[in-house]
């Protein structure tokens, strides 16, 4: 198993560092030629979305990593990811890869002094919680698993081969949401 993770801006090295512990190969992908090469999942990091979103398209990987999550390569968006992913962002009229079925809302629960800790469930278990300036789904559409909701407010879901939060799970010392994304890689390897 081979999962790469974007590096072009954003929290990129803590989640190599955990997939590293967890014995997953990774690779960086900061250029158009490395998301042409084999791999079996993605990870789209915590940032600035607007900025990840237009380097995506300077360095002419946007269509190309449509098209591998639309023909099922897993993929797992944190904070930023989570916009990246989303079909429609509320509070601004941009739209990145738009391939999961939500809408969310930007900058959700403030500035950065919003940012909190707090240990809530993940698909049924209690894990630690980290929020930097994050956003939050509005909604959820057709075939969207929520996995996750912090004060009435929805922070993690599921969409077939798409796995997104609000938090960052990099941030602490808990890999279960990792691990959950591994799950779906190892059955999505044919």
């Amino acid at each position: 198993m081979k999962i790469g993770v974007l590096c072009l801006q954003g929290a990129f090295i803590e989640h190599i560092n955990i997939l590293n512990k967890l014995g997953i190969e990774t690779f960086e992908i900061r250029q158009k030629k490395d998301v042409e090469q084999n791999f079996d999942g993605i990870i789209l990091p915590g940032g600035e979305s607007t900025t990840m979103g237009k380097l995506l398209r300077d360095l002419d990987i946007f269509d190309l990593l449509i098209e591998k999550i639309n023909n099922d390569m897993p993929v797992f968006g944190t904070c930023a990811g989570l916009l990246l992913l989303s079909k429609e962002i509320a509070n601004d009229h941009r739209k990145h890869l738009a391939t999961l079925n939500v809408v969310a809302k930007r900058n959700a629960y403030g500035r950065q002094l919003g940012s909190f800790n707090t240990v809530e469930k993940f698909n049924g278990k209690d894990i630690p919680m980290t929020f930097i300036r994050a956003p939050y789904i509005d909604k959820v559409g057709e075939n969207v698993e929520i996995l996750s909701i912090v004060d009435d407010k929805i922070v993690a879901v599921r969409q077939k081969n798409q796995l997104a939060t609000a938090f960052h799970p990099e941030l602490t010392d808990c890999y279960d949401v990792h691990k959950y994304f591994i799950n779906i890689v190892k059955n999505n390897i044919k």
